[in-house]
């Protein structure tokens, strides 16, 4: 296959998808609102202030799955990420209309996790080795292997979900992944992979005008643990096998917002003596908001910092090891640096308000007691 027929296929997945994603999405609100699927704003976690339809996530996989069937590769593996995709949107269906408990939904993306693990072999086989008095790259999972990608697909698949917290902020940065992942497929001539990638990045940019701020649909459980069930298996299928110092580092950065926003959310809910999986106000844009950023500004710089993350990644695929790790130090310090800042304002702004809080507090004793 030549350079200029894989371009023209690539191109036509990528446009294929998007145009049935934008034509979808209306009969899609159409549907969502005859059968009930309607976010209503009833808590101070949701940006929103009027009710609106959700299941937008069934015109993004409508888009992609007529696109992939045209123009994908459709070995065994293939067809049982989309088999287990398929599950994962008929679940997020019911839970957009129905609003399913927790422990049945894990137990669903489970099953939909396991189908490419163990029936298409898709697998984490090798990993990074660490240890620098070791001779020997790879750690090889062996038995592990299993359980270890099954965590890993449920855990992005959920990662994404939890991000969908303003207008356009989750298929924006499911976009960006998609288009980062799609980058280095074609580094590493993974035709395959670049084909996917064009198909799911051309069906969320046709999702896109509905959904951006003010939006008139949101993707729901439907887009959003689809979104994330695609990234987290073709990571697998084709960014774990570069050479050895970077190997592990070029997903965990693709999708490093979703991880970092996820495991932050655990780590602080279970520092709270709450449950892992229930709902809060402390995700990162959450603290965007709160610092006073309006919906747009907040999501535009998570898709900068989304946008950094993945122009790293593919910086690490076609950079020697010793460039490859500088880089990834820098970019971690980076992080750290703004994530002291997000909180930090966060807590520094808290003191003002206190001290207002007291001093009205102490002028009002006063005048209480001289009345």
């Amino acid at each position: 296959m030549n350079e200029y027929t894989v371009i023209g296929i690539v191109v036509a997945a990528f446009i294929l998808a998007g145009v049935l994603s934008y034509f979808f999405t209306p009969p899609v609100k159409r549907f969502a609102h005859k059968v009930g699927a309607i976010d209503v704003p009833k808590d101070n976690r949701r940006m929103h202030k009027e009710p609106i339809p959700r299941l937008g996530g069934l015109a993004i996989f409508g888009g992609f799955l007529c696109s992939i069937l045209v123009f994908g590769q459709l070995d065994q593996t293939m067809l049982c990420v989309l088999l287990g995709a398929t599950i994962i949107v008929a679940l997020g269906i019911f839970d957009d209309v129905l609003a399913l408990g927790a422990k049945l939904k894990f137990i669903v993306q489970i099953i939909a996790a396991a189908i490419p693990v163990c029936v298409g072999g898709l697998q984490i086989s090798l990993f990074t080795n660490l240890n620098p008095f070791s001779d020997a790259p790879f750690w090889h999972l062996g038995f592990l292997a299993v359980p270890v990608t099954i965590i890993w697909i449920v855990g992005i698949t959920n990662a994404v979900n939890l991000i969908d917290g303003l207008d356009g902020l989750a298929v924006g940065v499911s976009s960006i992944a998609a288009i980062t992942m799609f980058a280095v497929a074609l580094l590493t001539d993974n035709m395959a992979i670049a084909i996917t990638m064009a198909a799911l990045t051309g069906a969320c940019i046709g999702f896109m005008p509905y959904n951006l701020n003010p939006a008139k649909i949101f993707m729901g459980d439907t887009g959003s643990t689809f979104l994330g069930y695609m990234l987290a298996t073709v990571s697998i299928m084709g960014l774990f096998k570069f050479y050895a110092v970077i190997s592990f580092a070029v997903p965990f950065l693709i999708l490093g917002l979703p991880i970092f926003d996820t495991a932050n959310a655990i780590i602080r809910r279970l520092a709270e003596g709450r449950s892992p999986m229930s709902p809060d106000r402390g995700h990162v844009h959450h603290k965007l908001i709160d610092m006073g950023f309006n919906q747009k500004q907040a999501v535009a710089i998570l898709y900068a910092i989304s946008a950094t993350l993945g122009l790293t990644a593919v910086v690490l695929t076609s950079s020697g090891e010793v460039k490859a790790v500088v880089l990834l130090a820098a970019v971690l310090a980076a992080i750290l640096v703004g994530a002291c800042i997000i909180y930090g304002a966060e807590h520094w702004g808290k003191h003002p308000q206190e001290q207002k809080k007291h001093k009205n507090e102490a002028a009002q004793e006063e005048k209480n007691k001289h009345e």
